[in-house]
């Protein structure tokens, strides 16, 4: 398993989105109800709010929003299929940042380094892995559920930005979800252009490697520069005291079930030595292998308590344990934990 340049976006403390995502939602829903102003409502959005491109709504009640476009309008893939007329103008400098960007490794690389100028409460990267190129998109709020339409949204989106900006007949290797399968998943295998695997620890676009790093053109370095000092001015960059239990979070849940994951490993991926990441980790009072066991703890709580409850071995792989047998230890062992707590209060 190669190691590959990684760039993790913030995960910033207010969980926003720029109002200006949703306007393309609330011309779908124009279009198919008479409804759009009363959906607006119920979820405390005024229509013109949108208006403003740098104003900004909570994503929980954009994510929230979207489930019920679907629903109103009856289209389940609402998302997938609003995802495949998605245009770089959509999200503003980051969608022209990665239209001239010379290569499609680059171009994710810089969507995921700025995705927060759109978003907030997500986590983004890319990696190698098995000689394969992806890039991994994920909300970690895990209140924010179901969120089927954003997650579908995106990742269609991300593919048609690769059709439009590189290659018309682009094709993924494979597509990854986090939520379970639809009863039908032919529609979105049409659409993505590529086998899915469902019940996943997030959303990936896997790509082959080698058309990842063709170049498609020369890239315009002064152009580059001013619009990646417009986009830095729109996110709260890390500064040198920032916390790395953050950082660290977030690439834990990118790799989780996808690769080990060891302080050596993550602190490569941070540039600190192992030694720097646990002391400080440290003074920020947590560990690694806490940190680890609590995304495990989240996540099975939410495969476990979905009404479409994933097999046994499909949860265990996802969390990153080698079979059934370990998983029923650790659920064992954190349930004692939970009863012994209990006990003492």
């Amino acid at each position: 398993m190669a190691v590959a340049s990684h760039l993790i976006s913030r995960m910033p403390a207010v969980a926003s989105i720029r109002a200006s995502v949703l306007i393309p939602l609330v011309q779908q829903i124009d279009k198919r109800s008479g409804k759009t102003d009363l959906l607006l409502a119920s979820h405390g959005i005024l229509r013109s709010q949108l208006e403003d491109p740098y104003s900004v709504l909570p994503m929980a009640r954009y994510v929230a929003l979207f489930e019920d476009a679907a629903t109103i309008t009856g289209e389940p893939a609402l998302g997938a299929r609003m995802g495949t007329g998605f245009k770089p103008a959509d999200i503003g400098p980051i969608g022209m940042l990665f239209a001239l960007s010379p290569t499609i490794r680059s171009a994710f690389e810089r969507l995921s380094k700025y995705v927060n100028a759109v978003q907030g409460a997500t986590s983004s990267g890319v990696f190698e892995e098995n000689g394969d190129f992806v890039w991994t998109y994920r909300i970690v709020d895990p209140s924010m559920w179901p969120r089927r339409q954003d997650s579908e949204f995106t990742i269609a989106a991300s593919c048609q930005l690769v059709r439009s900006c590189f290659r018309r007949g682009w094709r993924p290797i494979e597509i990854q979800l986090e939520h379970q399968a639809p009863r039908d998943a032919s529609v979105l295998e049409r659409i993505y252009g590529a086998p899915i695997l469902f019940g996943q620890s997030g959303n990936r676009i896997v790509m082959n490697k080698a058309d990842a790093d063709r170049v498609y053109r020369s890239e315009d370095k002064s152009l580059i520069e001013i619009l990646e000092r417009h986009i830095g001015d729109l996110v709260n960059e890390p500064v040198a005291g920032d916390v790395v239990t953050e950082k660290v979070q977030a690439l834990i849940s990118i790799y989780l079930g996808q690769r080990p994951i060891t302080v050596a490993t993550l602190a490569v991926e941070l540039k600190m030595s192992p030694r720097s990441l646990q002391r400080r980790l440290s003074e920020e009072g947590v560990s690694l292998r806490d940190l680890v066991r609590q995304h495990r703890q989240t996540l099975a709580a939410h495969y476990l308590g979905d009404q479409q409850v994933a097999p046994m071995s499909e949860i265990a792989r996802v969390l990153g344990y080698a079979d059934n047998t370990v998983l029923w230890r650790a659920l064992r062992s954190w349930e004692n934990k939970r009863n012994h707590l209990s006990s003492r209060r």
